[in-house]
């Protein structure tokens, strides 16, 4: 799940969200954003029992994906658009 909430000036705070315990293990949000590098933005369980981690993005389209524990790649459902590339974001 995707939620955007917008900051100062033209940036954008994307929060990507998980179930707790689906896929299993660790897991990161990769993408254009971080030049595609695990564990920048691991997501981490919080107390309702989602797990979370928030960027901020500027203005534009992104493209991501989330990498879990195994090198298990998998996509965004609630993305904006998703192809055989992955996962898209417009911000």
């Amino acid at each position: 799940m995707l939620r955007r909430s917008r900051l100062f000036g033209r940036k954008i705070r994307v929060t990507f969200s998980l179930p707790p315990d689906r896929p299993e293990g660790v897991v990161s949000v990769v993408g254009d954003f971080n030049d595609w590098e695990p564990g920048r933005h691991e997501l981490v369980k919080r107390r309702h029992g989602r797990r979370t981690v928030s960027v901020t993005l500027p203005p534009g389209v992104h493209r991501f994906r989330y990498l879990a524990t195994g090198g298990v790649w998998f996509d965004d459902e609630t993305a904006d658009d998703r192809d055989e590339h992955g996962s898209l974001i417009r911000v």
